[in-house]
């Protein structure tokens, strides 16, 4: 969030930081009157004011733009709120970064996957299921050496490589006690890296590559993968373009590897992507790039940016 401040206020916008647990929606008479003064059009004008409660209680209907930069977990009914609440601001006019739809497909793995399979972009073999039977036929189905992940996960925490049955139905035993839905994936050997593409609206801002420490095959330098700057030729900058598009995410973080024949697979699009190792990497100052695209389309003197954190 420090940085994000830091930004902002360097081109004279406000931030306001604010906890997705504290949201509240008013819905009915109270929202007749719009926050311009004019009578409501129609029912729905009553129920998109969502405000922030705490010591500096905003009406987030009046953001010039809101920066999602977390998704804590919790409950089904929490997490359809929060998005309930992010769909109301954007019906209003609010420029939401990235959108409910983004977040909706981004977060939710075997729907991010469905909609880059749709757009043509190239994934590994993946099965989504409920029970040990079905992860046991998907072992079978995907050569025996696979990735188990969660369905809702980042920053490579959870990840499981199963090369046997019996590795296998322990992960699976615990995944179904669980309750998970579990996500199992075809293991791409892609060398132990990846490249990681920022992409933000129409463009990559930088790339990285990213190695897994220790001979391993996890990447991602949360769990500790040595990150390094790398000129990704045209067509792997195009195909990360084109997975930011298919979730609908105007920030994203995209994670391509490349099989021993060269073939590239886009393992996820991430919608709320940090920067805190690719920015140095690429000598880039993400923050300032994202404040402004965000608020690109209001006067710099009068804008105000709300930025969700968990």
């Amino acid at each position: 969030m420090e940085d994000l401040e830091r930004a902002a206020a360097a081109i004279g916008i406000g931030v306001d930081v604010v906890d997705f647990r504290g949201l509240r929606a008013r819905i009915g008479e109270e929202r007749a009157r719009s926050l311009e003064g004019r009578p409501a059009s129609s029912a729905s004008d009553t129920c998109e004011a969502v405000d922030a409660v705490g010591p500096r209680g905003i009406d987030l209907s009046t953001a010039d733009a809101v920066l999602v930069r977390a998704m804590p977990a919790g409950s089904l009914e929490q997490v359809v709120f929060r998005m309930d609440a992010l769909h109301a601001l954007a019906a209003r006019g609010v420029h939401v970064v990235n959108g409910p739809r983004a977040l909706e497909a981004a977060i939710d793995k075997y729907l991010s996957l469905c909609r880059l399979e749709i757009a043509g972009v190239p994934v590994p073999p993946t099965l989504a299921c409920e029970s040990v039977a079905g992860i046991e036929t998907a072992f079978d189905e995907l050569d025996g050496d696979v990735v188990i992940k969660p369905l809702f996960g980042s920053e490579g925490r959870g990840l499981e490589r199963c090369r046997s049955r019996r590795e296998l139905r322990d992960a699976a035993r615990r995944a179904v006690a669980e309750h998970r839905v579990v996500y199992v994936q075809r293991f791409i050997d892609h060398g132990g890296e990846d490249l990681r593409v920022f992409v933000l609206g129409d463009e990559s801002l930088g790339s990285m590559r990213r190695v897994a420490p220790h001979g391993g095959w996890v990447t991602n330098v949360a769990q500790g993968g040595i990150p390094s700057p790398v000129k990704p030729d045209a067509a792997m900058i195009e195909l990360a373009l084109r997975a930011a598009r298919a979730v609908e995410a105007e920030i994203a973080g995209v994670d391509i590897v490349r099989d021993g024949a060269a073939r590239p697979y886009v393992l996820e699009v991430n919608a709320v992507p940090g920067w805190r190792a690719l920015a140095p990497v690429c000598g880039v100052d993400v923050a300032d790039r994202i404040v402004r695209h965000a608020t690109r389309h209001r006067a710099p003197q009068a804008a105000r940016c709300a930025t969700e954190v968990c």
